[in-house]
């Protein structure tokens, strides 16, 4: 018996050295790192009825008496403006709030679904039904676990609020023009495909004229959260990449500024099937 206990923990072990030696540690330069995130700066746009926008105050700047160099800031800002997270509680109740909202919604397998050509012709456009099954018929179904963004071509308008919005009169939310996901896709993507996340190069998931923002509501209450205001996204592929969407983590926030990068192979993946 005592033998066998033995050879039970030899194996265990050489079990765990061949699982060691199949895993190789992360070679990051296999992968192109792309940078998903507007800088927040004076130029960083927020809903035009926001009361207040980015801000960055000078603590220290220049030479100390001990002869070396010093710097330090302190900022504010609204959670919701720049590249940002809507976390779940944005739009529902008792719903994961920034700081629980689980890195496994944060960093996951990403697909990418441009609809840039539409959006050109009909700067309202919301992502359909058939969006989805054209894109899945080429690519496969969207995986459950998955970040599902939405690539319009506006990320490249940034930071000219008139482009972005659609309008740029001071104050009013009540004109505004851009894409966004449809609700009936948003529905498929939670409650069918059980995505991670969901996000956009626009504003807000919902296209500009919403006024019920339901794909916020069908995300929200599903603790789906959604990254806005995306750059970068014309870098991605339409799968294969991993993004990494990490807001900052505010006690009790309903969103917050978000640094989002992605892991994109140098050997593309064979996406067709």
């Amino acid at each position: 018996m005592r033998s066998l206990f033995l050879l039970t923990i030899v194996a265990a072990f050489a079990v765990a050295a061949i699982v060691r030696q199949k895993s190789p540690a992360l070679d990051l330069a296999r992968f192109d790192l792309v940078d998903l995130t507007h800088a927040f700066d004076a130029k960083t746009l927020y809903w035009p009825n926001s009361p207040t926008t980015f801000r960055l105050d000078t603590l220290a700047y220049g030479p100390t008496p001990g002869g070396w160099f010093y710097s330090a800031h302190a900022y504010a800002a609204p959670e919701h403006g720049g590249t940002h997270l809507d976390a779940p509680s944005h739009f529902a109740a008792d719903r994961h709030t920034a700081d629980q909202v689980p890195l496994s919604r944060l960093i996951a397998p990403a697909v990418v679904i441009d609809v840039t050509p539409r959006a050109e012709a009909d700067a309202d456009y919301r992502l359909t039904i058939d969006d989805l099954t054209a894109f899945e018929k080429r690519y496969g179904e969207i995986r459950p676990g998955s970040i599902v963004l939405l690539e319009t071509g506006w990320g490249k308008r940034w930071p000219d609020r008139k482009a972005v919005f659609g309008d740029d009169t001071p104050g009013d939310a009540s004109r505004l023009h851009f894409p966004g996901f449809g609700a009936e896709a948003a529905r498929v993507l939670v409650e069918q495909r059980k995505v991670a996340a969901i996000g956009v190069d626009t504003p807000s998931i919902d296209q500009g004229p919403s006024q019920d923002f339901a794909v916020h509501r069908i995300a929200a209450a599903a603790n789906v959260p959604a990254f806005e205001n995306l750059a970068g996204l014309e870098r991605l592929p339409p799968k294969g990449a991993v993004v990494f969407a990490l807001p900052m983590k505010i006690a009790g926030g309903s969103g917050g500024p978000l640094r989002a990068v992605a892991l994109v192979p140098k050997q593309p993946v064979d996406a067709p099937r």
